[in-house]
């Protein structure tokens, strides 16, 4: 996810290209396979993380598979030095958790988010769990909540959506489930880089903003939390985005093509 007002992952956004119809048939071919990698992967994580495992464990573990996988860290490629292969975001931890060393606890909330690099193409997406399976009953219904968010925001993607229709559909659903929303930072496209137009913002007006056509990636992300949803860039290591009210955030993402009469997720693992 890109931060609003100004560059969060150190990659600038780009215009979307005017790419000729073999350009796009290479991307959406790439991204397919990124995308099934991705999705294999996170599914395996999310089997893999057990409490007592550190986030540099994890980390460990995921850049292994990763390269396994055949494809490429994409963290990797940042301009500012991320230090991991996935952002592992704990508890009040929003987004960009840099690994650490502490062990993970049941109860826990961690989002991951991990973006990966094959065959010249960027795929993206995020989850967020509670470690154990256990915890809060108002943590396990932010992360239902915020699921649904991202596919009723989804169900908004065919060619002629706005990006307003988008955002619009992920915040009804937050501020009915009575979820802050996080504003300051939001999805976007993706594709040969990490970060590219449009934004895609978690709120908006439907028939507003960009409008898409077929062939078009995007990488749809609701955050959100439980608390106020003013956040900070913690100093201890200049990338974890906390809550400043300590309340608990939740973020998950999916990347999206735009087809000839709707959407696919690229991102979703086989079963």
């Amino acid at each position: 996810m890109v931060e609003r007002s100004k560059k969060a992952m150190a990659n600038k956004m780009i215009n979307i290209e005017n790419n000729t119809r073999a350009e796009v048939d290479e991307k959406i071919a790439a991204m397919r396979e990124g995308g099934k990698i991705m999705g294999n992967l996170l599914r395996d994580l999310k089997n893999y993380v057990q409490p007592g495992m550190t986030g540099k464990e994890v980390d460990a573990w995921v850049r292994s598979e990763i390269v396994k996988r055949g494809a490429k860290v994409s963290y990797d490629m940042l301009e500012e030095d991320f230090p991991g292969a996935i952002c592992v975001s704990i508890n009040d931890e929003l987004v960009h958790g840099a690994p650490k060393d502490e062990p993970l606890e049941v109860g826990d909330k961690v989002s991951f988010d991990l973006v990966i690099y094959y065959k010249g193409y960027h795929t993206d997406s995020a989850f967020t769990m509670l470690v154990g399976g256990e915890g809060s009953p108002a943590v396990k219904k932010m992360i239902q909540v915020t699921e649904a968010s991202l596919w009723e925001g989804i169900e908004q993607v065919k060619p002629g959506a706005h990006i307003g229709d988008i955002g619009h559909a992920v915040e009804t659903v937050l501020r009915k489930g009575h979820l802050g929303v996080i504003e300051n930072y939001i999805g976007h496209g993706i594709g040969k880089t990490m970060h590219e137009a449009p934004e895609v913002p978690n709120y908006g007006k439907k028939g507003h903003g960009y409008k898409l056509v077929e062939g078009d990636t995007i990488c749809i992300e609701p955050m959100s939390c439980l608390g106020k949803p003013a956040n900070y860039v913690d100093k201890d290591d200049n990338w974890s985005v906390k809550m400043k009210d300590g309340s608990i955030g939740c973020h998950c993402e999916h990347t999206i093509l735009v087809t000839k009469d709707g959407y696919e997720v690229l991102t979703l693992s086989e079963e």
